[in-house]
């Protein structure tokens, strides 16, 4: 069987890319505070593109590089459906990415 670490790699890496080319990449970390929430997607100190970019990359990076065992299901793409729904970004490429990321993930 096809190991899933690169894929999901690959994957990350293009996530970051198309969070760059929306202009959500930040170049300052939000507070130590904000991303210590607690809450799910950190949604009551973060913004989505935030938790995509100081939480969800580098955490994903961490379990790929360790080949450490990734989450079965993550379901961000309809998170950042509602997220970007009635706004003016043309987000299709970022959620067509996380759609492929989530699909990945739970093929194993």
């Amino acid at each position: 069987m096809k190991s899933i670490y690169p894929d999901i790699a690959t994957l990350l890496l293009e996530l970051e890319g198309e969070l760059r080319r929306l202009a959500l990449w930040e170049s300052e970390p939000p507070a130590p505070e904000a991303l210590a929430s607690t809450q799910p997607f950190c949604v009551d100190t973060l913004t989505l593109p935030q938790w995509l970019q100081f939480v969800f990359l580098p955490r994903m990076s961490q379990l790929v590089e360790a080949e450490h065992p990734l989450p079965q299901k993550c379901g961000i793409a309809p998170m950042a459906e509602e997220y970007f729904s009635g706004g003016q970004l043309p987000i299709a490429g970022l959620v067509r990415k996380l759609t492929e990321i989530d699909e990945r993930l739970e093929q194993g």
